[in-house]
């Protein structure tokens, strides 16, 4: 029935024929996320790949569940403990705990209790971040009078889990409108964009409200409680103390049990999601493993030299893994395969690089804890020049070996 009615349908939406034809795009990004296109070519075909884009973006939607469940559960355990710590506090601090308490929602953590109280903090920003961005996407469709790209699944998946749960909603409109547009329509839109769309989307919030993306309020479950991330309790504290300022532990953090921006909390969640883009080769595992060896490297330099001005010299190199954005930011976005380096060395110069320069922005310059953004969006300039000069010494070399 539903493939019959779309059928009937079809003529209104047809391209310069039908009276809704400039909203082409919009039917057709219908039929085709409910049935497989039924357009075929009429001459001999080369079959390379049954890997097409919107199979590879829906693979990588899902390579994020574990991300996801993360968002949900982490989050509503952190308001819970918040609101529980906080027992002379009454839970009306915010329109969330109101509405929970209304419908006689219990704020003691369970695991239950967890994910309902999470999705209340998360799902807000993700119906934002896709209403709007879609809005933008169909915009861009009907007048360059082109198919509405899948590429914004991921996008509209990947910007909420980088911000924090208290993050202000018309901040996600702002944020994801600059992305969309900025990050990627200008250029010609999925496939032509030069930058990450969620991480340009991100940069303008990082840059433009920083309050409410860094600092010790970058988490706050309810009035008058807040706490910094470790990399922002290491980047304040004094030298003398060093690691020992921390307040959560190292496992902690590899699970994910703590305060920081919704989805990238767990890199446990992230190496699942790594192991589901490498088994189907999605995800470049040499930028992973690039990414990592640089990071690694550089603060192992760091972490032996020490300091005596410097807190962030104290931090050892398993600790960089896990604490911030930087499992989430190899895993996925550096790995984006538009804007990451193409050819094979490439791509480990390409991840080498932003794993020295996120270290570098870390421990170099505090005021900026978090560098795996940053790093990130300096690799999305950079990738081109590497891949033009990986591709030029190879034609030098072939050049000399046939040379005659």
């Amino acid at each position: 029935m539903l493939r019959k009615l779309l059928d009937t349908v079809e003529p209104l939406f047809e391209p310069g024929k039908g009276k809704l034809g400039v909203f082409y795009p919009l039917y057709e990004a219908l039929d085709t996320f409910l049935y497989t296109p039924s357009s075929t070519t009429n001459s001999a075909t080369h079959v390379r790949d049954a890997l097409d884009l919107k199979r590879m973006m829906v693979m990588v939607v899902v390579s994020l569940t574990p991300c996801i469940f993360m968002a949900l559960w982490n989050t509503g355990r952190n308001a819970n403990l918040a609101i529980s710590y906080m027992a002379g506090v009454s839970p009306l601090d915010n329109w969330q705990s109101s509405v929970l308490q209304e419908i006689g929602f219990s704020f003691e953590p369970g695991f239950i209790n967890n994910l309902i109280h999470g999705a209340f903090y998360f799902f807000p920003v993700y119906i934002v971040c896709m209403t709007v961005g879609g809005l933008w996407e169909v915009l861009f469709s009907v007048v360059r009078k082109h198919e509405i790209n899948e590429g914004f699944l991921v996008t509209g998946m990947l910007f909420p889990l980088t911000l924090p749960p208290t993050i202000p909603l018309w901040q996600v409109a702002i944020g994801i409108s600059f992305g969309v547009v900025i990050g990627k329509e200008v250029f010609g839109g999925t496939g032509k964009n030069f930058l990450n769309p969620a991480l340009t989307a991100r940069a303008l919030l990082y840059f433009a409200y920083p309050v409410q993306i860094t600092g010790n309020t970058v988490w706050t479950a309810a009035q008058g409680f807040s706490g910094a991330t470790a990399l922002g309790e290491l980047a304040t504290a004094p030298v003398k103390e060093g690691m020992g300022v921390l307040t959560t532990s190292w496992m902690s953090s590899f699970l994910g049990t703590i305060q920081g921006s919704m989805g990238e909390t767990s890199t446990l969640a992230c190496l699942l999601g790594a192991a589901l883009l490498i088994g189907t080769r999605i995800g470049s595992w040499q930028i992973m493993a690039g990414v990592v060896a640089g990071a690694v490297g550089l603060s192992t330099v760091f972490w032996t030299i020490g300091s005596q001005t410097n807190p962030m010299f104290s931090m050892p190199p398993w600790w960089h893994l896990v604490v911030g954005g930087f499992a989430f930011g190899t895993v996925f976005m550096a790995t984006d395969p538009v804007s990451a380096a193409m050819t094979a060395t490439g791509k480990w110069i390409y991840g080498i690089l932003i794993g020295v320069m996120t270290i570098l922005i870390r421990v170099i310059n505090p005021a900026y804890p978090e560098g795996i953004m940053l790093a990130i969006l300096f690799g999305n300039t950079m990738a081109p020049l590497i891949d033009y000069y990986v591709v030029q010494a190879n034609v030098r070399r072939r050049n000399t070996r046939y040379a005659s």
